[in-house]
């Protein structure tokens, strides 16, 4: 609880519209109850035992000022400036770095700056305080991936993304047979002075820039994303695939006759969850969930348990997967493929017609899924289109689907959010490049998995919070009330109506509202920026969106670490041998890394998809896009294409001819002269200008 409130504490202290606070009052803000303060209270003093906040004048709470030398992470900017995030938390915030004064220093790098004391008089008083990096103490990286460009000059590499702005000096291209516009991977043997330019030697060719597999090759190197498994993983997975024998089971429940399904994506191949629904003698709903045993297989700190510890998950890339577990296991002897008997845990959940929960029941099992449905043949299905279907299944789906509704009907009763971001999905010719992007499949069947797995995991969740067992769970902390305030700012920008701090009913209402509006996509965006992060940690937070109490991962282990731990302690209930509370210093370091390959593998997939896409819109210059405005600044307005996800910038000379101030206050972009308004949502038509691959950038003008 202790490491909770400190958190919060320094969050909200954080905060741009943070206003000093006396103690008390700032944990009523924070919502601590009374009998919650006395640690609170203990919370705050070993902060300010640290240094990291003070108590200053007429006792108000606040962090400590910037001044003389600090130490942070440094962010650049493409036009040459940037920011220094303290590694401890301050009253300014980041301290900008401007042009000139960055000594070269790059993306993720930990460097030393002195603050520049500026004579400012008025609201000038209140911008952000200006630094001078004085010295790099660590390097991020050293491996760089980028285009190999011929000069006058020399040969360069052009490095791709936003950590590493300048292009790199290399020599004799031809030991590695490189050739211009060539895609490589070069490693640094000199950081660039004030006086030179960085130098490096090319390590490898990954192949042409431009094609697929070049860019996907790019991309795993950039994010260090790990791909071949060694021996010992190897020769661990022969030997439990050589050894399985589904009929020597005889400790566990033999449901192989039961008619039980899987629902996937077309490609998938790692099934890990199947549905089972049956009534009992009182006509309540028993829904089974059944999960891959992925823990019969991997064994604690075996060489394919270390190796999955550190992928943390499997990486999900456009065209290629990189899994968590060898492909016999995740696609083969763990995978609940059709007709396949298979070793599973299965959560058993009854309900009674409101689909609240009577009774739960857990349980080691061999199964044999009846039915491999995608979601479009579900939806089909329960849409009508049942010739030459088999009946049970029908039903199944049916009751499946009342079932689904039940209980989404139920949890958003209890505060559940849903936001409504659409995806898209991607057209790819032959040549594996992208000529189209569609609305991804969104029909019901996704809802009816996505609610039955998240009552499984919750059930799970509950069972060993119960035993007062020390674990994995996935939090999502509750929003602190500033970030709320601004939420609630901005949406009035937008011309709708919301509580000053608006809590989750407040928000289900606004969802509810706009939902198939041209406010939609804004406003769930809105909603998203001002929720924190969902992440992995044994400390008891709950699931802010969900609003749950208890919640965990259960429902995938062969593509997450996290749930393989949790079916590990279930293991060990279900067998009588759950006798330790767990290590919770270790299980937060645990915690903490799976976190982080979690979002690598976002940004990875996220990246990859954006360049796909600028490959194509290239091609496309001069067209027209359909967008809404999601972001403004001071120097231009942010864009999203409606049909294809990717954002853009239209700077402020490109708005037309006025001059255009950006109001921060009223969050608005609006000119001198013509009185023309830019506002978050708004719908625009823009003209694609130009587009910078190796920047991931998308520019834009008015159509």
């Amino acid at each position: 609880m202790s490491e909770t409130f400190e958190k919060k504490i320094i969050k909200v202290l954080k905060h741009p519209d943070y206003k000093p606070l006396k103690l008390t009052k700032l944990a009523k803000m924070l919502g601590v109850e009374s009998q919650d303060y006395s640690q609170f209270k203990s919370a705050f003093e070993q902060l300010r035992s640290a240094g990291h906040v003070i108590i200053g004048e007429r006792n108000l709470v606040t962090l400590p000022q910037l001044s003389g030398r600090v130490v942070g992470t440094f962010r650049a900017n493409p036009r040459g400036f940037g920011f220094l995030t303290p590694l401890e938390p301050n009253l300014k915030g980041d301290l900008f770095i401007p042009v000139g004064s960055t000594k070269q220093a790059m993306t993720g790098d930990i460097v030393a700056a002195k603050v520049i004391k500026k004579k400012t008089t008025g609201k000038a008083q209140h911008s952000s305080p200006t630094g001078r990096i004085t010295e790099v103490l660590e390097r991020a990286e050293n491996k760089f991936v980028g285009t190999l460009v011929k000069t006058p000059q020399g040969w360069l590499v052009q490095p791709d993304g936003r950590a590493f702005i300048e292009p790199i000096g290399v020599d004799d291209v031809t030991a590695k047979d490189a050739h211009e516009n060539d895609k490589v991977e070069v490693e640094i043997i000199s950081y660039p002075t004030e006086r030179y330019s960085a130098r490096g030697v090319i390590l490898e060719v990954l192949g042409k820039t431009g094609r697929y597999e070049t860019e996907i090759e790019s991309i795993i190197r950039r994010y260090r994303l790990p791909q071949t498994f060694d021996e010992g993983c190897l020769g661990q997975v022969h030997k439990a695939a050589s050894q399985f024998d589904p009929g020597l089971a005889t400790d566990r429940d033999d449901i192989t006759g039961k008619l039980i399904i899987t629902i996937d994506p077309p490609d998938a191949k790692d099934f890990d969850d199947a549905i089972s629904l049956e009534k009992d003698s009182r006509g309540n709903r028993i829904l089974g969930v059944h999960i891959a045993d992925v823990s019969h297989f991997v064994r604690p700190d075996s060489s394919l348990d270390c190796e999955a510890k550190t992928r943390g998950n499997s990486v999900y890339l456009t065209g290629k997967t990189i899994p968590m577990l060898p492909e016999a296991l995740s696609n083969g002897i763990c995978s609940l493929q059709p007709g396949q008997k298979r070793f599973a845990q299965s959560v058993y959940i009854t309900y009674d017609r409101d689909a609240k929960v009577l009774s739960r029941r857990f349980a080691n099992s061999v199964i044999c899924s009846s039915h491999r449905l995608t979601y479009r043949q579900a939806d089909k299905i329960l849409a009508g289109h049942t010739k030459q279907t088999d009946s049970q299944l029908v039903e199944l789906l049916k009751n499946m689907e009342k079932l689904a509704r039940l209980i989404e009907r139920r949890r958003l009763k209890e505060g559940m959010l849903q936001l409504d971001l659409p995806e898209t999905e991607l057209i790819m010719n032959h040549s594996r490049e992208v000529v189209d992007a569609v609305p991804a499949d969104s029909s019901y069947p996704h809802r009816i998995i996505e609610m039955f797995m998240v009552e499984a995991n919750e059930a799970v969740a509950s069972l060993l919070d119960s035993l007062n067992i020390t674990f994995i769970r996935r939090i999502h902390p509750e929003p602190d009330p500033l970030s709320m305030k601004k939420l609630s700012k901005l949406i009035k920008s937008l011309g709708l109506s919301i509580s000053r701090t608006p809590d989750r009913p407040a928000i289900q209402s606004l969802l509810s509202a706009v939902r198939n509006t041209d406010h939609s996509l804004d406003v769930n965006l809105l909603i998203l920026r001002s929720l924190q992060k969902a992440e992995y940690s044994p400390v008891h937070l709950g699931h802010y969106a969900l609003a749950s109490t208890n919640y965990c991962h259960f429902t995938s282990p062969i593509r997450r670490y996290a749930d393989l731990l949790v079916h590990r302690l279930l293991q060990s209930y279900l067998q009588g041998t759950l006798a330790t509370s767990g290590n919770g210093a270790e299980l937060a370091e645990v915690g903490r890394h799976i976190t982080f390959t979690e979002q690598r593998a976002e940004d990875a997939e996220r990246e990859l998809k954006m360049i796909l896409i600028l490959q194509m819109l290239n091609q496309q210059i001069g067209q027209v896009l359909d967008c809404v405005i999601t972001g403004l600044t001071s120097f231009g307005v942010f864009a999203q294409s409606s049909r294809f996800g990717v954002e853009g910038l239209i700077p402020l000379s490109e708005l037309g001819p006025d001059q255009w101030k950006f109001n921060p206050k009223n969050y608005n972009i609006i000119g001198r002269n013509t009185g023309r308004c830019f506002r978050l949502g708004q719908s625009i038509k823009t003209t694609i200008v130009s587009v910078n691959i190796p920047a991931r950038q998308l520019n834009l003008t008015l159509a």
